[in-house]
């Protein structure tokens, strides 16, 4: 009886071993990322973009030049030529000084965590890079209405979504209208996008908070026209120094004024819409031109002026650090407000070197 009890216990001890062995892996494929599947021409144009982003770097450029006299900026080359950069993959592929604030989603779902604990809704509009606009211009031959130039950005904002974060993705709105009369959604030698990108910009944004704000009274009534000026696009300085430098460029632009005085939108420090990020959010409203910004269609959309707090840097950490100042001068700014759009360029998720630290909004 004793051989048999021993012999019993030696075979259940093997069977628990068994089912630990054939559990490892399973414990480990759920650990492991989801991969997303590339098809050949994704392919070539991550290999391309990879090459061109040592070749930049071999130059000392941070731009280049494409097909059609289209200037990139390479940072958006490395970012579309990564793979997952999030989660435990961030510290390895971020440009982030610090590796434990590579990851961007904690920075942000405890961001929109603040903001919620106050009743404020947050928007986060990523500005979607120009070279998942205009692929061809790096690859030729790469559609863009039938493969997705940036399937791994994509899985991020599915990530953010399940996170509870409200994402804008102006890509597909951006392809639609990529060869509109008025021309590109982007500068040809500019970084930012152009005057029509911005419009259409401000129309989707609109079109998501307006159900959210109540509007302040009296409403104000806008006027817009288009109007056509010249710029230099501050991706020329960036091309390498023996390279020949493309001349000025002509934009289309909405000009946005009041009804009747004709005077500029000005942003609303009481207004219940914040609108907060990098350059996107000043480009054509405080540099380049006046008038036709982001908060100047926002404003023509609306019928009011939206708050701003912009900046020509980061919009990652930084502009974060700028709204808790804000509320450290004025403890009852966030009050006021009702949502907050976030708008940054979508290469700043690899590329912030300042990382992406969480940050208090109110002391």
């Amino acid at each position: 009886m004793r051989i048999i009890a021993t012999a019993f216990q030696l075979l259940m001890k093997f069977f628990r071993l068994l089912i630990l062995f054939c559990a490892i892996p399973a414990f480990r494929a759920a650990e492991t990322p989801v991969q997303v599947p590339f098809s050949e021409a994704q392919l070539k144009l991550r290999r391309e973009l990879a090459s061109m982003v040592q070749i930049s770097e071999k130059q000392n450029s941070a731009a280049c030049e494409e097909a059609d006299g289209w200037l990139f900026f390479t940072a958006e080359f490395r970012l579309l030529s990564l793979g997952r950069f999030w989660g435990n993959e961030a510290p390895k592929v971020s440009r982030s000084h610090k590796p434990e604030l590579a990851d961007p989603i904690p920075a942000i779902v405890d961001f929109e965590k603040q903001l919620r604990a106050r009743g404020i809704d947050l928007l986060v509009v990523p500005v979607p890079p120009k070279a998942a606009i205009y692929p061809e211009k790096i690859l030729p031959g790469f559609n863009v209405r039938s493969d997705d130039a940036a399937p791994l950005l994509h899985r991020f904002y599915e990530e953010l979504r399940a996170a509870g974060i409200d994402v804008l993705d102006l890509g597909p709105l951006f392809i639609e209208n990529r060869d509109d009369k008025r021309g590109g959604v982007f500068c040809k030698t500019d970084s930012h996008w152009s005057g029509l990108g911005c419009a259409l910009a401000a129309r989707a944004i609109a079109e998501n908070v307006r159900g959210k704000l109540t509007a302040p009274s009296p409403r104000k009534d806008y006027v817009s026209e288009w109007k056509e000026f010249q710029i230099s696009g501050d991706l020329v300085s960036l091309l390498p120094p023996d390279s020949p430098k493309p001349g000025a460029e002509k934009i289309a632009v909405r000009s946005v004024s009041e009804k009747g005085t004709s005077t500029a939108v000005q942003p609303d420090a009481n207004s219940p819409l914040l609108l907060l990020g990098d350059s996107h959010t000043l480009v054509f409203h405080d540099f380049l031109t006046e008038r036709a910004g982001l908060v100047d269609q926002l404003a023509q959309e609306l019928g009011f002026a939206p708050d701003l707090i912009g900046t020509r840097g980061s919009g990652a950490t930084p502009v974060r650090i700028s709204l808790y100042r804000h509320s450290l001068k004025d403890p009852g700014y966030l009050a006021k407000k009702k949502v907050v759009v976030w708008c940054l360029t979508a290469r700043e998720f690899t590329e912030a070197s300042e990382g992406w630290a969480r940050a208090p909004i109110a002391k």
